[in-house]
């Protein structure tokens, strides 16, 4: 694959800083490099605004599909499934966003990452939801549900895991049962939810045919958050002391009938879909904001004298090379696939590459500061509660991104079964075990 950019891209990539430039000012630019991992409590309400900020400039959703669709025509989905809807302003696309082939798509992700801008609000809605809906959902429900994520309005959380079902997702126990007025009535408790106390709807994987097990019977529904009784949000506190995630429970809580994505009993095909969407263009930002991190603490190493110990000399250049590898791997299946995420592997490969990479990453930051990295700030006495500094929170965060989003083990079964080839993993006691 060719790894450069062309005339076109560099063009547009001169159009995206210019914008950049013009928007990110005043609120915004002070909520800058805030709002990412382990800081979602920073500025909500200003990068709450950010987010309808960037919908008015049409960049949210440019990589929804609609690159092809021309002024006043309609888009068209995965499958010929018409998607948008007719929309006469030049360079915009189906429901307002701009243009932008998968090149494009990614020079965005990295001009955005690379001015610092505020973490997002809205990538659940834009990045999982939105390519979904494209993918299974009907003409009414992209035309009810796209539009307000594309302005920045509306945001989305993901109701998969379970206390008893993480990384076995196909063990949920939620259930919706439908009742006589067509209503689908959802009880069961969700974990790990990232962003549910701040979001306005959550697509929940749900088990819609009682006494179905396993893969089978299981359904995806979108249901509104904002049903006081039915919807509980309760926060749980990390080792940062911050909460995105979240425990949710709901107890009768109402999903219309025709708010099914891919039809009843069809939710397990639609949630692995909805998975190969998760690690796509946005692992290019992420990336960026890695080498943010990372250049970091090359500086702190110059500093404090620790760059002279050829061990720890030797991590910091690994580090850089292993991010290099992240960068042409992920652009490799991207290209592979036209962004359809590189076959059954890739997905896995691209966790495991930096989820190990940022934990390590992590410890990096405390090894380079020495004793230091154990205090908190000089004037720690004034500070209630305790404040952790970026490189503590780094460290303690990154903790998580072996485990969430997928296993490291769930990724390597993922790749020795549907990509190798290799025997599934046996399932209960092992013969002449005790």
């Amino acid at each position: 694959m060719d790894f450069a950019f062309g005339d076109a891209d560099e063009a547009f990539r001169r159009e995206a800083r210019a914008w950049l430039q013009e928007h990110l000012v005043g609120e915004f630019a002070r909520a800058a490099g805030q709002g990412g991992p382990g800081s979602e409590h920073e500025r909500g309400s200003v990068r709450r605004a950010w987010e309808r900020e960037l919908g008015r400039g049409g960049w949210i959703g440019i990589g929804w599909g609609a690159g092809d669709a021309r002024d006043g025509e309609d888009a068209r989905g995965a499958g010929g499934r018409p998607c948008g809807t007719k929309n006469t302003r030049a360079g915009r696309g189906a429901y307002g966003v701009r243009r932008a082939t998968l090149t494009q798509q990614v020079v965005w992700a990295e001009e955005y990452a690379r001015v610092r801008a505020p973490g997002r609000s809205g990538h659940v809605g834009e990045n999982l939801l939105a390519p979904t809906l494209l993918a299974y959902g009907t003409r009414e429900q992209q035309d009810a549900f796209l539009p307000p994520v594309a302005r920045g309005e509306t945001l989305w959380c993901q109701g998969y895991s379970e206390p008893g079902a993480g990384s076995d997702l196909a063990g949920v126990r939620t259930a919706a049962v439908r009742d006589g007025a067509g209503t689908y009535r959802v009880t069961g408790q969700k974990i790990w939810t990232s962003l549910a106390h701040e979001a306005d709807w959550c697509f929940v994987l749900a088990r819609t045919e009682p006494g179905s097990h396993r893969h089978h019977g299981l359904s995806l529904l979108l249901v509104p958050m904002d049903q006081p009784g039915r919807v509980e949000v309760r926060p749980i506190r990390q080792l940062t002391g911050t909460s995105e995630f979240n425990e949710v429970f709901f107890d009768g809580a109402r999903a219309r009938g025709d708010h099914v994505v891919g039809g009843a009993g069809n939710g397990w095909r639609v949630a692995m879909g909805l998975l190969g969407f998760e690690r796509g263009v946005s692992t290019l930002a992420q990336q960026i904001g890695f080498a943010q991190e990372l250049d970091g603490i090359v500086r702190e190493a110059l500093r404090t004298g620790s760059a002279t110990d050829p061990v720890l000399r030797d991590r910091l250049v690994r580090q850089w090379a292993e991010l290099r590898v992240m960068r042409w791997n992920a652009l490799r299946t991207l290209g592979a696939a036209g962004g359809g995420g590189g076959g059954a592997g890739a997905p896995s490969v691209a966790k495991l590459l930096w989820g190990g990479w940022h934990q390590r990453l992590g410890e990096l930051a405390m090894a380079v500061r020495g004793a230091a990295a154990a205090i908190g700030p000089a004037d720690w006495c004034a500070h209630a509660p305790y404040e952790l500094d970026a490189s503590q929170r780094l460290f303690l965060f990154s903790r998580a991104d072996t485990v969430y989003g997928g296993s490291d083990e769930i990724q390597r079964n993922i790749i020795a079964e549907r990509v190798l080839g290799l025997p599934r993993e046996a399932k209960g006691p092992v013969r002449g075990a005790p």
